[in-house]
């Protein structure tokens, strides 16, 4: 009788909890939906700031002239002002092999010869989750080191990509700060932004990292570098309508936090193997688009505020059309 009772009770407070999940499931969906009412400014749109992440076979020796002016002739009726070539990444030591970029400075030479208005900077980062270890000192001087060697290659900067970075990492703050001698251009891939109270911790218990960054944090790293972009692909949003409002509010909170000085790059998925065909349809660059231009129309004009296309090696002429019509 007495495991019986146990059991009922048991079942109950489980229903309650399934109940309170799914309310509270349902009321981040309103809001997001909410994010993704009204109608954006005409003006809010691309001010020739944007930016795109491009594949390592730019550096390993795999594209040739010929690709350069190829990608000069689609990058030319853009706003992409900066590319992030993937040059790396470091080694768990920290180290970065020159060989992981044999063709690098023969890239950033013909970049610079056929597209001179766009800067290139090195994509450079590892999983720090049982890999790459940044709280160790020697660690963080092996970086520093890699860093200094490939800027010789005539890069116009660096950023970085280490994921996942916990909010308030100290040891990260400090690699940014020693960074900064090293090159005059520096920029950073973001986690996305604690959209609301209490889903940082929530994300956090459940996927034993940190998913988002707490206020604060980003405002200290944006302290530190001239550039972020936000990632806010694999959102787990199940609709384009809640994926467009999922970027108005990280968009949103991303310039209300930073800055007018730095460079908030919004990131759009240009990609299309989420590994799950619901992600797929929802996330998309015309989304990320309305929901950036919604953002910027509540924020007020800025100009240091533009889309971040992941990654060119992915990107389909959907996705390229989709920039051009509902950004540019």
């Amino acid at each position: 009788m007495i495991a019986r009772t146990v059991i009922r009770r048991g079942l109950r407070l489980l229903a309650l909890a399934l109940v309170v999940v799914v309310a509270l499931a349902g009321l981040l969906a309103a809001a997001l939906r909410l994010q993704f009412t009204g109608a954006p400014a005409a003006w809010a749109k691309s001010t020739g700031n944007d930016a795109l992440w491009l594949g390592h076979m730019w550096v390993d020796g795999r594209r040739t002239e010929r690709d350069v002016e190829q990608l000069a002739v689609r990058l030319r009726t853009t706003g992409v002002k900066d590319v992030y070539v993937h040059s790396g990444p470091f080694e768990w030591d920290g180290s970065l092999k020159p060989s992981k970029y044999p063709n690098a400075a023969n890239f950033v030479t013909l970049m610079h010869k056929h597209l001179p208005a766009v800067r290139v900077s090195a994509w450079l980062g590892q999983s720090v989750k049982n890999g790459l270890d940044l709280d160790d000192p020697r660690s963080r001087e092996n970086v520093l080191a890699g860093v200094a060697a490939i800027m010789k290659q005539g890069y116009d900067g660096i950023h970085y990509n280490f994921e996942p970075i916990g909010d308030d990492d100290a040891e990260f703050l400090d690699l940014l700060e020693r960074t900064r001698p090293h090159t005059k251009l520096l920029s950073t891939s973001v986690p996305q932004i604690e959209p609301y109270p209490g889903m940082r911790l929530t994300a956090r218990a459940i996927l034993t990292h940190d998913k988002y960054w707490s206020h604060g944090y980003f405002q200290q790293v944006v302290s530190r570098v001239d550039q972020v972009a936000v990632m806010t692909y694999d959102s787990f949003t199940p609709l384009q309508s809640l994926y467009g409002g999922y970027v108005a509010r990280q968009a949103e909170l991303a310039l209300d936090l930073a800055p007018d000085d730095k460079l908030v790059l919004i990131g759009a998925p240009a990609y299309h193997d989420h590994g799950l065909a619901w992600a797929d349809a929802a996330e998309s660059v015309a989304m990320a688009a309305e929901g950036a231009r919604l953002a910027l129309t509540e924020h007020g004009r800025r100009e240091r505020f533009g889309l971040a296309l992941y990654v060119d090696f992915a990107a389909t002429e959907e996705d390229w059309r989709e920039y051009m019509t509902r950004w540019r």
